[in-house]
This record gives C-alpha cells, sequence and structure tokens, in this order.
C-alpha cells in the first residue's frame, strides 16, 4: 500500500490512537507496524480475532497486559549458559504472572461460548508457577533478596545483624564519653564505614583511622580504634553476602534455562494478545462493527461516521460502489462533505484491510484492493515550482501509471486549477480512462460537464450532498442518483449581494447552462417531495401497525372477558342447583316429618311459605347480578372529568378516569395497578363511596398493604446499587434504604458496587451490614463480579 494515501488518509492517526490501547511495549510496537494487508484470508483472520476480544471484553471485561516485559535479550543469556540479574529474573516473573492472569482470563464459564478463534492464544501459554512462586519467594524486589532464599543467606545476614548491634554499641558508648570533641552527637558512615564526625582541633583526642573531612575542613570523619575490627568483619561479610546472592540467582536462572521455548512463546503469545485486544478496545471506543469483506470490489457503507470527526456531530453516511456502477461523480456546495465522503470510502477501506472495526452499522460490505490512491487537499509548493493544478497533475500522472481494476482511486476537485473549460475536459478523459479499466473511483467537482457525463455514461453514477438552500447550511447526507448543484446564486443571495448583481450574473450563464441548473433544480425539489411523501407513508405505516396491535389487545381481553364470564356462569348455575337441591331434600324431609305428627296444615302451610320466601330470594339476587352487568344510563362525556369513579362493565372492575374521551369515547382508566383504554360506552359512573369501597375490596382481596408494596417494589428494585462518588455520609442512608426495600421485595441477593479507592467506602458498608439483622451473610465480589469494588450481600 503506497505511503501517500496512507498520509493522505490520516490513517497513521488511527494507529497512534490504537497504540494507545495497548498496555505492553511489545504490543505498542506491533500496533505501530500494522499496516493494510492485501490478502483476503488473514483479512477476515484479523478481523474475526477483534470481532472475538470484543464480545470477550462485553462477558468479562477488559484484560490489562501492561506485566509483560521484553525478555528477549535475557532469553539469549539463558541459552549460552549467562546467569541474570534481579531486575532481568523479575520481568520473567512479571511475565509469567501475566500469563497465569491470561490463561484464567482465557477459560470460559459454562454458560459461554467454548470456541472462538483467541482459544488457541490462551491454551498454549504456559505460566510455570513453580518456578515463578519460587522467584517471588527468594526475590522480594529490584534491591532486596529475601533472607530465606538460602540458608547461606540466612546465615550471613543474621551475623551481619549480631555485629551491627555490637558496632552502635561501642559507639555510642564512645559518641557519650567523649561528646565535647565531636561537633555533632551522631554515628555516620564513610565508604561503607561507622565513623564519628570529631572536631579538628581534638583529633588527637580521639584514637582511629581518619576517612574524610568536611569541605571546610573543620570536622574530621573518625573510625575508633575499637571498631575497626568490627567494620572489618562487616565488610568481609558483606562480600560474602553479595557471593550468597549471586548463587541464589545463578540457581534461579539454571530453573529457567530449560523453559526458554516456553518463555519465549508466552512472551509472543501475550504480546499478539495485547495487540488484539487493543484493536477491540478501538472498536469499542468508535462503537464500531466488523465489515463483511468481498472480492467483487463492491463497497457497501452504511451510516458511516469518519473516526476523527467528533462523534457527536459527525453525520452518518450511506454510500455504496462497485454493483451497478464503478465511478461516482459527487457534486454540491463547499464545505458540504464531499471531502468527507471521500476520506471516509478511503479510511475505511484501510482500517478493514489492517483488521480494525469500521464505525458503522452492522452489514457493511468493504472490498479488498491492492492499491487505494488519494488525491485530496492543495500540495503546492514553492521549493518545487509546482502550482494547485500542477501538484495535482502530478499525483493524477503517478496513479494513471499504477492503477489497475484492483485499485481504489479517490480524486477530490478533479481537474480544478485551470481554466474550467479545459479542466472539464481533462476531468472527463482522465475518469474515461479510470472507467474503462475497472477501477473503483469516486471523484469530486463543481463542474457541469462531469455532471453530464455521469448522465450519459453506463456505469457512471451522480451523487450530491445535500444542502439547505433556506439555512445555508449542509445537512452533509450523500444522495447517491441525484446531481448537486453549487448554490452560488442562492447563497450569495442569502448573504447580501444585490440582486441586480445576481440578476447580470444571471445573464451571463449561456442557455444550456441555465436549462442544466433548471433541470437540477427540478430534480431537487422532486426528491424533496418524494422524501416527505416517504415520510408521511411510514408514519401511516407505522399508525397502521399501531392500531392493527390496539385491536388485537381489545380482542384479546374480550376474548378473556367471554371465557371468563362463562366460566362465573357456570360457576354460578352449579352453585345454584347445588342450594336448589340441599333445599329440596330439606323440604322433603320436615314435610314426611310434619305428616307423620299432629297439626299437619299449619306447620306444612309455614314450611311452604319459608320454601317460597327463599326463591324469591335467590330470584331477587339474580335480578341483581343481571342489572349490574348493564349500565344504568349512559354517560356524557362531557360531564366526564378526572379522577371520576367509574365501573368497566367488560372487566367487573372498578377504577378512576386517568384521561378524557377522544372524538372515538375512548379514554384511559385506571384500575390499581393497570390502566387500559376503554370506550365510554363500556363505563357506568360509581359515586365515591363506591369508588372507595370497591378499594377497600381490592386490599382484603389482595392481603395486607405490605403485600401490595411487596408486589410494586419486586418490579422496580433493581438487583444492585452504586455508591461510588460518594462520602460515606451520603452512601449509607441511600444503602439503608436500598436493602430495606429489596429486603421487602423478597430478593434474595444484591450487588453492592463501592469501588476500591482507599477502602474508607467498603469499611463502611461492611460496618453497616454487620448491624443488619436481616442479612444472612456478605462476601466481597470475585473475578468477572467486580472483584474487590463490590460486595454481594445475601438477604435470610
Amino acid at each position: 500500500m503506497n505511503q501517500k494515501a496512507l498520509k493522505t488518509l490520516e490513517y497513521h492517526k488511527i494507529i497512534e490512537q490504537l497504540t494507545e490501547y495497548a498496555s505492553c511495549e511489545s504490543g505498542k510496537e506491533l500496533c505501530r507496524k500494522l499496516v493494510p494487508s492485501i490478502d483476503y484470508e488473514e483479512i477476515t483472520t484479523s478481523l474475526r480475532e477483534t470481532s472475538d476480544a470484543v464480545t470477550r471484553i462485553q462477558q468479562k471485561g477488559g484484560i490489562s497486559f501492561g506485566g509483560v516485559k521484553d525478555i528477549r535479550a535475557s532469553l539469549k543469556r539463558l541459552e549460552v549458559g549467562s546467569s541474570l540479574g534481579i531486575i532481568e529474573i523479575l520481568f520473567i516473573s512479571s511475565l509469567l504472572s501475566a500469563s497465569a492472569k491470561a490463561k484464567a482470563y482465557g477459560r470460559h464459564e459454562d454458560h459461554e461460548i467454548s470456541e472462538d478463534s483467541l482459544e488457541e492464544f490462551f491454551r498454549i501459554l504456559e505460566p510455570l508457577t513453580p518456578v515463578n512462586n519460587e522467584i517471588k519467594r527468594c526475590i522480594l524486589s529490584e534491591e532486596e533478596v529475601s533472607d530465606d532464599a538460602s540458608p547461606g543467606l540466612h546465615h550471613v545476614r543474621r551475623s551481619m545483624r549480631s555485629i551491627n548491634d555490637k558496632i552502635h554499641t561501642q559507639m555510642n558508648s564512645i559518641l557519650n564519653s567523649n561528646r565535647s570533641y565531636l561537633q555533632d552527637a551522631v554515628i555516620t558512615m564513610r565508604d561503607g564505614r561507622y565513623c564519628l564526625p570529631v572536631k579538628a582541633e581534638h583529633k588527637s583526642q580521639v584514637s582511629g583511622m581518619v576517612h574524610d573531612q568536611s569541605s571546610t575542613g573543620s570536622t574530621l570523619f573518625i573510625e575508633p580504634m575499637a571498631i575497626v575490627k568490627l567494620n572489618n568483619d562487616l565488610r568481609a561479610l558483606e562480600i560474602q553476602e553479595q557471593k550468597e546472592i549471586e548463587m541464589i540467582l545463578a540457581d534461579l536462572s539454571n530453573q529457567l534455562a530449560p523453559y526458554l521455548e516456553e518463555l519465549e512463546t508466552n512472551f509472543h503469545t501475550l504480546t499478539r494478545l495485547d495487540f488484539i485486544f487493543a484493536k477491540a478496545s478501538l472498536a469499542k471506543h468508535y462503537n464500531a462493527s466488523e465489515p463483511i469483506f468481498n472480492t467483487k470490489h463492491e463497497i457497501h457503507i452504511k451510516n458511516g461516521r469518519h473516526p476523527l470527526l467528533d462523534p457527536k456531530k459527525v453525520v452518518p453516511i450511506n454510500i455504496h460502489l462497485g454493483k451497478s456502477f464503478d465511478l461516482l461523480i459527487v457534486t454540491g456546495p463547499n464545505t458540504g462533505g464531499k471531502t468527507v465522503s471521500l476520506k471516509t470510502v478511503g479510511l475505511f477501506t484501510l482500517m478493514g484491510q489492517s483488521g480494525l472495526h469500521i464505525p458503522a452499522f452492522d452489514g457493511s460490505e468493504l472490498a479488498v484492493f491492492d492499491e487505494v490512491f488519494a488525491d485530496i487537499g492543495d500540495e503546492q509548493s514553492i521549493e518545487q515550482n509546482l502550482s494547485t493544478f500542477s501538484s495535482h497533475m502530478t499525483n493524477i500522472v503517478r496513479v494513471l501509471s499504477q492503477a489497475d481494476s484492483n485499485s481504489l482511486c479517490l480524486f477530490d476537485e478533479l481537474g480544478a486549477g485551470t481554466d474550467p473549460t479545459e479542466g472539464a475536459a481533462l476531468a472527463i478523459a482522465i475518469l474515461s480512462f479510470l472507467h474503462n479499466m475497472k477501477c473503483r473511483t469516486m471523484a469530486t467537482t463543481h463542474y457541469s460537464e462531469l455532471k453530464v457525463f455521469a448522465l450519459t455514461t453506463p456505469g457512471v453514477e451522480n451523487a450530491c450532498c445535500e444542502f439547505n438552500v433556506e439555512t445555508l447550511q449542509p445537512t452533509y447526507r450523500i444522495l447517491i442518483g441525484v446531481p448537486g448543484k453549487s448554490n452560488a446564486f442562492a447563497i450569495s443571495k442569502k448573504l447580501g449581494l444585490p440582486d441586480y448583481i445576481i440578476d447580470e450574473a444571471k445573464n451571463h450563464l449561456e442557455a444550456k447552462d441555465e436549462t442544466f441548473e433548471d433541470l437540477l433544480t427540478h430534480l431537487e425539489q422532486n426528491r424533496v417531495t418524494i422524501d416527505k411523501e416517504r415520510i408521511q407513508i411510514a408514519s401511516y405505516k407505522l399508525e397502521v401497525e399501531q392500531l392493527k396491535a390496539r385491536l388485537t389487545q381489545k380482542e384479546e381481553r374480550l376474548d378473556e372477558r367471554r371465557d371468563k364470564l362463562i366460566k362465573d356462569a357456570r360457576e354460578e348455575a352449579q352453585r345454584i342447583l347445588r342450594d336448589a337441591k340441599d333445599t329440596a331434600d330439606q323440604t322433603i324431609r320436615q314435610i314426611n316429618k310434619l305428616a307423620s305428627e299432629s297439626g299437619v296444615s299449619k306447620e306444612l302451610e309455614a314450611e311452604r311459605s319459608r320454601l317460597r320466601n327463599k326463591l324469591q330470594d335467590v330470584d331477587s339476587s339474580l335480578s341483581l347480578k343481571r342489572e349490574q352487568k348493564n349500565p344504568a344510563k349512559g354517560i356524557d362525556p362531557k360531564k366526564l372529568k378526572l379522577g371520576d369513579g367509574v365501573k368497566v362493565l367488560s372487566m367487573n372492575l372498578n377504577g378512576t378516569v386517568n384521561s378524557l374521551p377522544n372524538a372515538k369515547g375512548d379514554l384511559y382508566v385506571q384500575m390499581g395497578i393497570l390502566r387500559s383504554l376503554v370506550n365510554i360506552s363500556d363505563l357506568e359512573l360509581l359515586y365515591d363511596d363506591s369508588v372507595s369501597a370497591a378499594s377497600e375490596n381490592r386490599s382484603k382481596k389482595t392481603g395486607s398493604g405490605s403485600s401490595s408494596t411487596r408486589m410494586s417494589k419486586s418490579f422496580s428494585i433493581s438487583p444492585e446499587i452504586n455508591l461510588i462518588g460518594m462520602t460515606t455520609d451520603e452512601a449509607i442512608p441511600q444503602l439503608d434504604k436500598y436493602l430495606d426495600d429489596a429486603y421487602l421485595a423478597h430478593l434474595p441477593q444484591v450487588r453492592v458496587v463501592h469501588g476500591r479507592g482507599t477502602g474508607a467506602l467498603k469499611n463502611a458498608v461492611h460496618k453497616h451490614l454487620k448491624r443488619l439483622k436481616y442479612v444472612k451473610e456478605f462476601r466481597l465480589g470475585v473475578f468477572g463480579e467486580g472483584d474487590s469494588g463490590v460486595t454481594i450481600v445475601s438477604f435470610k
């Protein structure tokens, strides 16, 4: 891929952003060396790796490879049998720790996809845990080796501590007895030996060896003779200590030597993973998607956003090229987005062929090109005696000599910078040559001749950048199939240019130019009209779908109502039959009893009256129920007010009016937690006491107020509360209320996010949880739950 196109399309800025997402230096180096590939298999493999890394980040969060150090030089030294230094061994330990962390990250849970393109990278990692643990046991830091690294080192350091104690005891004794001779009552060191700062005039009073003097000569640093032997012994032990450390490092080096191949594999694998996850992080930053590549040289970008523009301001564009036409000519006013569309197509192609996701909708298609040529921007050079036209023509000559059917060519303002007539003729000839070679080409221009060329040439298509003349603002939308206008007259008029000058300018237009501009204006007006009608049709379609959905819901409610009525009627009939049978049986028994006794007629008549009254009661109750199913009288929509108590007959439920009826008589009624759209003909007005009674009945039917609260909370309580950013005084009341609500909602456990920070908020949360009786247990989160930044709370 030619370097000029990479520079012109600002590919290096994408690489700079990618490099920032890499964790280790070797991974950053891979990012800096990334260039577009022309191999289809390599491109698709690289894109699949990026997509799999994005999936893993979404499932498990990101992973850092900051512990990966470049150990290749150390491995060469091990290969020839050399011993490594402390820092080199610590670098290897850091690499092994990163390998263990990455291997644990690569393991899949049961519910996750078991295989992807990154599985092999994680599988071949070898953490060498025993060797790494030995290194950590022996070496505590870059400057400290553990006392327990070897028995010899332990013995030497114990002896050194003993001698140090003796030296300090002797020095303190001398210091206290000769305090008047000393410049300062301190013990200091010179050349690794303990000394006292003695005044120069009293040097004869302190016997010993002079090691140094102050810059003024007033102080001599003397090693008392009483501790010379102790200092000598200490120095000998220090030399022995260094030998012991060298032996320990040599032993650790020998333990690492058999694993040279594994260490090198770990280094290259982790570097590659860091590079892949950097691409995935960049894709997340851009909210990008994986493009679909083809070998047919077809491009179809759906809602593409230039990655270097402000994502809050950039307008997505839709462009297709290579299927029904291979040459696209984009026209329109300046600052309308023509150059951005060129750069978007070129940069997306470079990013995709580099294995990077592009900021566009899923399903966007790109093609594999051997070369991408771009002639964009003003490259005039005084030093090289090149004008704007000359610099552009120099680039174009190079493009024409190298381009073929596997090339993508991008030209900005082709033929500009010279006589318009000659420039247009040259532009048509250049584009015709590339069109005949089947190059995929995209060019921007202001020349009307090129618009006519696109209209009259098969395989060539016009496009324009939409411009709102009323507001003098471009919309940045690319409209393929419509030639654009420069709108010079309209823009000039809006900016205040007098009408007589604009009319004079129009008189200088040739008749054919004016006719063509009128045609473009007519096409633009038709396009705007079609767009408005299309939006209106879409609105009608949405409204029809909503009406259909409401009709379906109403039919379902009617079916449910019918089934309920039939079920209730059957149950009522069965109850009446049972009551009638029980009454008849009891009456027969009573008549038989009375018939065998005296006074039959009087008691028998009384029994008949009782039975007759009971039947009348049953009949009246049935009549009452029938009356309740029909409204006493219709409701006047004008008299209906918000909050009026009504009964929905089809549902046999009481409620309140939540909205006034529309022209069709439909309105919303609130029935407890249910809000439903019903017709006014299905309603019956209730008095206030009826509504309150119905509310009380509902309370009795549904249970206590707490159970109702519990039901509502169970639908609204989140299983997680975020306390990050709060102080302890702010967080604890919020946490207390949330835990009460969660416990009432019968949540089995919740997740409290408090972050790591200084640990003050975490400690306050744990202290508060210990005081709550309904908390069964709590624990810090594990890997995948947020680690120590969250606390998992289980209720009793």
